[in-house]
C-alpha cells in the first residue's frame, strides 16, 4: 500500500513496467496540486475517451443556442453500424432527446449517439474546441471509427497507424477533465470551454453515471464517485476520469494502454489484463491520496 505522495509516480511506473504492453498515464492530485505523467504527451488512439470532448463541444453548442437538450433527434440506420451501445438495436425513426443521446454516448459508449452528435456538431468544430483549450495532440477524424485489426498470433500486435485514427494523449484528456471541473465553479473557466458552470456540472453528472466500471472504479471502495469515460478499440484499452472522495474531487487519472495484443504470450486475453492493470493503477492512487474513512 502506498502511503506517501512522493512515492506515487514511481509506484505507478513500476506497475506499468511489468506489463507486456505500453502504458501512458497522466495524474493530478486535486488537493495537493502535484501532477505527473508517463508518456503523457505520446499520441495514442483515443478510442471512446474522445467522447468527453464531443460532449463538451455539444454543450458549447447548447450554450450558444445551436442545439437544445430537449430537442428530439431521430435514430438513423446509417449510424447503426457499430456493436458499441444499445441504439444499434432500436428501430430507425425512433426519436430521443439530445439529453438522451448525450447520456447514452457516455454511460454505455453508444456509437449511434456518437456518430449522430459528431455530425450535428461537426468534426471541425469539435477539433477547434480541443485546439482552443490546448489539446494539441488530439484529433477527431471520424464520427464512428470503422477501422478494425486482424487477429494476430499470441504475443503479437496488429500493425497500427495512429495518424489515421481518432487520437489523443493522456495529458490532453487529463487537462480537459481538469478544465471541466474548474468550470463547475468558475464562470471564466467555463467560458473558456464555451460553456457555463451549470453545463459543466451537467457534464460531470453524466460522466459519473458511467455504466462501464471495470477499470478506474473497479478496486475503489463501493460507492466511490468516479466521473469517467472508458475506451476500447483495436489494440487500445483506456479509461480517463475524476475520482472523488466524500463528494470532493480527489485526483484525475487518465490511462492509455497501447498497443495491447489480443492474446498475450501466456494465453491470457490482452484486453482483460489491460483492464485489470488500469484498475490497479487507480487503486494505487487512491491508497496514496485518500483520507482514512
Amino acid at each position: 500500500m502506498i502511503t506517501a505522495r512522493g512515492q506515487l509516480a514511481a509506484s505507478l511506473d513500476e506497475l506499468c513496467a511489468a506489463q507486456p504492453f505500453e502504458t501512458g498515464w497522466y495524474f493530478k492530485d486535486l488537493r495537493g496540486g502535484a501532477s505527473a505523467n508517463r508518456r503523457g504527451d505520446v499520441v495514442v488512439p483515443s478510442a471512446s475517451t474522445r467522447k468527453i470532448s464531443i460532449l463538451m463541444a455539444a454543450l458549447r453548442d447548447v450554450h450558444a443556442g445551436r442545439l437544445a437538450l430537449d430537442q428530439r433527434i431521430a435514430i438513423e440506420s446509417r449510424y447503426q453500424i457499430s456493436d458499441s451501445g444499445c441504439l444499434q438495436h432500436f428501430r430507425p425513426g425512433s426519436t430521443l432527446t439530445l439529453h438522451d443521446f448525450l447520456v447514452m454516448m457516455i454511460i454505455v459508449s453508444d456509437n449511434v449517439c456518437t456518430g449522430t452528435i459528431a455530425d450535428l456538431v461537426g468534426l471541425d468544430r469539435i477539433n477547434e474546441l480541443c485546439r482552443s483549450i490546448g489539446m494539441a495532440g488530439t484529433t477527431h477524424r471520424a464520427g464512428i471509427p470503422t477501422e478494425d485489426y486482424p487477429l494476430m498470433p499470441p504475443g503479437q500486435v496488429p500493425p497500427h497507424d495512429v495518424g489515421r485514427l481518432n487520437a489523443t494523449t493522456p495529458a490532453d484528456v487529463g487537462h480537459l477533465l481538469e478544465a471541466i471541473l474548474r468550470g463547475t465553479e468558475d464562470e471564466a473557466a467555463a467560458d473558456r470551454l464555451g460553456s457555463t458552470p451549470a453545463l459543466c456540472r451537467y457534464a460531470i453528472d453524466i460522466l459519473s453515471w458511467q455504466n462501464l466500471i471495470a477499470r478506474l472504479p473497479a478496486l475503489l471502495p463501493t460507492g466511490t464517485k468516479v466521473a469517467h469515460k472508458t475506451g476500447t478499440g483495436g489494440n487500445a484499452v483506456c479509461d480517463c476520469g475524476i475520482i472523488f472522495q466524500n463528494d470532493r474531487p480527489l485526483f484525475v487519472l487518465t490511462v492509455y494502454t497501447y498497443p495491447v495484443p489480443r492474446v498475450l504470450a501466456n494465453g491470457e486475453p490482452g484486453k482483460a489484463v489491460a483492464t485489470a492493470h488500469i484498475a490497479r493503477l487507480s487503486r494505487t492512487c487512491w491508497d496514496a491520496l485518500a483520507a482514512p474513512s
